[in-house]
């Protein structure tokens, strides 16, 4: 492997080209704890497309893997390296090419923060929309090979909503330019929308044409204390009969609600036996936000929330989002912590939650869930002691089952975290056959030796016979 790495230093320079393990440690894994992972031969950190097309080339020339990488905070083991490969971490590229406030858009590099492209765009009067959690350090290449969601799913959509087009350097060592950068455009097959979210499997992003939104308005929020989460569950499904689509709806099961109290030392205000907490919010701006909040105040009382309270103060608002976001650093103070990630349909949310509790019980850990109700999506994240192989156990348990949980209540295993490395066998459950053999087919298609992240999502055949991948 010498001579390959003589070619990378050439390449990228050789300050850009890591092999101390101690150094390479911190690029094997994502946030992801039960995600298997191994060794790379080195980590490297382009700048440049072109320096990526190089690397590419001498790596399949090597016939060594490539695990393309974000910031690493990934839930799904995605970005996860694997034996003896090279792990291509994307974080130097991360350059704010062009803001383009006529056409609303703008053009970056995949190591771009997605803070940091929210607030080089607020500055024009325009808006990034996808919000993952983990926002202020999670990189835009990440999000769109996971096609990331976040907060305000309910109304902006996930990230493959905000891309016009990509550029991505393909397992020949060839740049690929997809999309556009016209609001409207149908040429040819919807390239861009298969890379987003391949999860690294087809090929690196070096680029990405994102479309931008006006500056919303400060937002109003709404908040609703409930004593059974059943009747959250039918606040949620009358708000979306309801037509109403406020800027963020979220939900936390009385296990967050306790956990963050205590980790902020302060008291949400929902009272004594509140089973679960709804938190909306408008962006609409005016009247047309104190309507909409209005309306969505009216559907809670309607259904028997026990708390409804509204506010156009910012510091207020904020205050009740911080305790949203705050809720896995929360329960860290009861030991570590893996959160999955199903998205079932709106109706059946308080079902989930019900399942997760009968699940907390039979595996006796702590299971607290916290979710986008406005898309369905649920995060039942379990608490488990690291030290304890025994605790690590029941929390794996417990995690397949949330999975199978959701399925069985017509929802899918990932709304957006992705596959990765940790539901590959899910992913076959979820769509069947014929559907995972189209998969494999467009990887071989694009990535015939298997060069891209080998094993994540699924695995490959070789021409013997065996599966690839299996790492």
């Amino acid at each position: 492997m010498s001579t390959l790495l003589d070619e990378l230093r050439t390449a990228v320079g050789d300050g850009a080209v890591l092999v101390d393990a101690d150094v390479t440690e911190s690029y094997r894994r994502d946030m992801m704890p039960l995600a298997p992972h191994g060794a790379p031969l080195a980590v490297v950190l382009p700048r440049s497309a072109s320096e990526v097309q190089a690397v590419v080339r001498a790596c399949a020339a090597a016939g060594v893997p490539i695990v393309p990488r974000g910031a690493g905070s990934g839930l799904s083991g995605a970005a996860n390296a694997i034996e003896g490969c090279v792990v291509l971490a994307m974080t130097r590229m991360n350059e704010i090419v062009e803001v383009d406030p006529d056409n609303r858009l703008a053009v970056v590099q995949p190591g771009v923060v997605n803070l940091d492209l929210r607030g080089a765009v607020e500055k024009h009067g325009l808006f990034y929309p996808p919000d993952p959690s983990s926002y202020d350090w999670c990189t835009i290449g990440g999000n769109l090979s996971t096609n990331a969601g976040g907060l305000c799913c309910v109304k902006y959509g996930v990230t493959t909503d905000s891309v016009l087009g990509l550029e991505v350097v393909l397992a020949d060592g060839e740049l690929l330019k997809t999309g556009r950068r016209t609001v409207k455009g149908v040429a040819g097959y919807d390239l861009t929308k298969l890379f987003v979210g391949s999860e690294g499997t087809l090929g690196v992003i070096t680029q990405a044409t994102l479309a931008l939104r006006p500056l919303p308005q400060a937002p109003g929020t709404m908040v609703a204390a409930f004593s059974a989460v059943e009747t959250a569950g039918e606040a949620v499904s009358r708000i979306v009969r309801e037509g109403i689509v406020p800027s963020l709806m979220e939900i936390m099961d009385a296990t967050s609600i306790a956990a963050v109290e205590e980790h902020l030392k302060t008291e949400l205000g929902a009272g004594k036996g509140c089973a679960a907490l709804l938190i909306c919010q408008s962006d609409s701006g005016g009247e047309a936000a104190r309507q909409e909040l209005r309306a969505i105040e009216q559907v809670c009382e309607d259904v028997g929330a026990d708390l409804v309270h509204s506010t156009f103060d910012l510091a207020e608002g904020q205050m009740l989002l911080a305790a949203r976001r705050a809720v896995l650093t929360a329960l860290e103070v009861y030991g570590a912590w893996m959160t999955d990630d199903v998205c079932v349909p709106r109706t059946r949310i308080a079902d989930l939650i019900a399942a997760c509790e009968r699940i907390a019980e039979e595996v006796k850990l702590r299971v607290a869930v916290v979710g986008h109700a406005g898309d369905g999506n649920m995060h039942p994240t379990i608490v488990y002691d690291p030290a304890s192989e025994d605790e690590f156990a029941r929390a794996n348990v417990a995690f397949n089952d949330i999975l199978a949980a959701g399925l069985a209540l017509g929802g899918t295993v990932t709304g957006e975290h992705g596959i990765g490395k940790i539901k590959r066998d899910w992913l076959e459950k979820e769509v069947g056959p014929i559907a995972m053999r189209t998969h494999r087919a467009i990887k071989a298609a694009l990535d015939p030796g298997n060069l891209f992240n080998p094993g994540s999502m699924f695995s490959m055949p070789s021409a013997s016979g065996a599966w690839l991948g299996d790492h």
